[in-house]
């Protein structure tokens, strides 16, 4: 190298050091940390002795772990497909160009910002079953509502329910990705006779299929770790049946301290997300379209 590139090379590294020690400190040196924590067994007061895999034989041996990982398995699959078929369906709507809609964006906006603690506290009040408010208009209209977080069979779809609430985020997405569609398109197609169903299906879906492909890869992964809600509202009952993966993680870590079979389970869980999410790559070329392919 040149003096000069040596020279800027220099500076360079020394204007994105703060973010390089920052990174080694705080996210590298732990992901190792971890890795060797897993293979260990270390309770965060004694030093770790090594055990090999016995954590991980530990772990599938252990019902809960098996429990965890179907909760969560449940969760992805019926909250993520209604989460994108709803924000989808939202962005439809309020793309339509009539007066006032940047207040109803709005509004349909506002539950994707406010803080996870306090839409968590909002809900428990909402799904309790003497005095909820859900339970209250299903009461009114001659419908008895379920227990909601207190019933096994209804606690994990009241937390799917609650996810709904919040799926402004993701509709933000869609619309940014529906008002970049060429108007020509429609134009032509309904010139040769199609309806709403024939645009929606035939041009609106192929050409926010890359926005579909991010918010589905960004809903696996954040459904493989979902916690707080949980956390707050149910604490993993009744009965295990919101005992989610990382809540489980969490218990094991901070409430158990077995802090190396949480590393374990956090490498498991890295390793069942790498793999969804390559899967799911691999299957985009199939319904996924970008501007100059055919």
């Amino acid at each position: 190298m040149s003096s000069m590139t040596k020279k800027n090379l220099r500076n360079g590294l020394l204007f994105v050091s703060p973010w390089l020690v920052g990174f080694a400190v705080f996210s590298l040196i732990p992901f190792l940390l971890s890795l060797y924590y897993s293979f260990t067994n270390y309770d965060a007061v004694s030093s770790p002795v090594w055990v090999g895999v016995s954590n991980f034989t530990q772990l599938f041996n252990d019902v809960l772990f098996w429990k965890s990982i179907s909760n969560t398995i449940y969760y992805t699959v019926f909250a993520v497909p209604l989460g994108i078929v709803f924000g989808v369906a939202l962005a439809l709507l309020l793309n339509i160009k009539i007066k006032g809609m940047v207040v109803y964006r709005t509004i349909f906006y506002l539950p994707s910002i406010v803080p996870v603690v306090a839409s968590s506290i909002l809900w428990l009040w909402l799904f309790d079953p003497q005095f909820g408010l859900v339970n209250s208009m299903l009461n009114a209209l001659g419908i008895a509502g379920p227990g909601w977080l207190v019933d096994p069979s209804w606690s994990k779809p009241a937390l799917i329910v609650m996810g709904l609430w919040g799926v402004g985020g993701s509709m933000i997405i869609y619309l940014a990705g529906l008002q970049d569609i060429p108007q020509e398109m429609y134009e032509s197609a309904q010139i040769d006779g199609a309806v709403w169903w024939h645009k929606i299906v035939y041009i609106t879906l192929p050409m926010i299929s890359p926005v579909i492909f991010f918010n589905l890869i960004m809903g696996l992964i954040g459904s493989f770790q979902y916690f707080t809600q949980a956390y707050i509202i149910t604490s993993g009952g009744p009965n295990d049946s919101t005992l989610f993966y990382s809540l489980y993680l969490y218990k094991n870590a901070f409430s158990y301290f077995h802090m190396g079979l949480a590393s374990a389970m956090a490498w498991i869980l890295f390793l069942l997300i790498m793999a969804v999410t390559l899967l799911v790559f691999r299957s985009s070329a199939r319904w996924v379209f970008y501007g100059g392919e055919r």
